[in-house]
């Protein structure tokens, strides 16, 4: 039998991504859609996405017969919607960040463990192939002990496009936690190494001065267990023109003591250059995983290992880890645990 899924939000369009995948898979039934926004919610019917059934989350949950809730409702939001499908007894996915304040994560997590629910998030980097490709060469020791990492997550702001919440002062939670979450999850998967300390993290307002409370920019420098040092740009300093298809969209840098590899989400291949290499080595992209975020997600759920590790206790753990990065940088805190 098909596990029951119900979605409580879609203010972000990733959201439509996992209902899609939702839909298309033998092991899910959708049996309800909620959400409260009128001007979504009009849209969502105007152009078919999704199947409304409810216009608040407590109705959905008490009709509703489910196993999993997912939610894609506005960042800040999203931690009392998982809290109380969690506290219902349902299983939760939910596009990333998973929430954004270390209140919510501790009720989430208190939850999961008492309960003996699952957590599951759309950490899609996982599923790349250029990243996927990139992990199999650190771990099979092509370029030796990791030292250094250089990644580059920036945006297209799309003001005047993107959606009004992003810009409403409360519902946004930081770009770090935003966009930042993709590297702080896929990192540590990738090299094998624990995130270890916060040197330093910053946001601040550059491109919206429209919207002074919107810290639209935001940079850290972080270090893994070994010492690896970690510099990471997550603005929203993309040109709204090219946006997503820069070439250089997640462009990510790795250095090691035998040589560097270096490649990007937009990169149709993996760029090498080890310690005897004259010219840089041009590598194929592993195969993508489309939906693994998904698929490690019901695998949890059955009590099995997801291929990609992302099972409850990664999920949060980087949930947990980029809320803190956000906070040191709100608070400007330097030098202090990444936990």
């Amino acid at each position: 039998m098909p596990l029951k899924i119900a979605f409580a939000g879609f203010r972000h369009s990733h959201i439509f991504d996992l209902y899609n995948l939702a839909r298309e898979s033998a092991e899910l039934e959708i049996v309800g859609a909620c959400e409260g926004h009128e001007p979504t919610r009009a849209n969502i019917r105007a152009t078919g996405r999704a199947a409304i059934t409810h216009n608040r989350v407590d109705k959905m949950l008490d009709d509703v017969d489910c196993d999993i809730v997912a939610t894609g409702t506005y960042f800040a939001r999203r931690g009392q919607v998982l809290v109380k499908a969690l506290e219902r007894g349902k299983h939760v996915i939910a596009d990333k960040p998973l929430c954004t304040g270390m209140d919510d994560l501790n009720r989430i997590e208190e939850l999961s463990r008492e309960k003996g629910l699952k957590v599951g998030c759309m950490l899609t980097m996982r599923d790349s192939g250029q990243f996927i490709g990139v992990r199999e060469l650190i771990q099979a020791g092509r370029i030796g002990a990791i030292h250094a990492i250089a990644f580059g997550g920036q945006h297209p702001l799309l003001l005047g496009s993107r959606a009004e919440w992003y810009f409403e002062e409360g519902k946004h939670g930081g770009t770090i936690t935003d966009i930042g979450i993709h590297a702080i999850d896929a990192l540590p998967w990738i090299t094998g190494l624990e995130w270890a300390k916060i040197n330093a993290a910053r946001c601040w307002n550059a491109f919206a001065p429209e919207y002074p409370h919107f810290a639209d920019a935001g940079q850290m420098m972080l270090e893994m267990e070994n010492g690896c040092g970690v510099l990471g740009d997550v603005s929203y300093f993309a040109p709204d023109r090219a946006g997503y298809r820069m070439p250089y969209y997640w462009r990510t840098t790795f250095w090691g003591r035998d040589g560097l590899i270096e490649t990007a989400t937009t990169s149709k291949e993996i760029h090498l250059l080890g310690k005897d290499d004259d010219e840089v080595q041009i590598l194929p992209l592993a195969p993508a995983q489309k939906g693994g975020h998904l698929r490690a997600f019901l695998a949890d759920i059955a009590g099995e290992t997801p291929h990609n590790d992302l099972d409850t206790a990664a999920v949060l753990r980087s949930a947990r880890q980029v809320i803190r990065i956000q906070q040191a940088a709100d608070g400007g805190e330097r030098e202090v645990a990444c936990q």
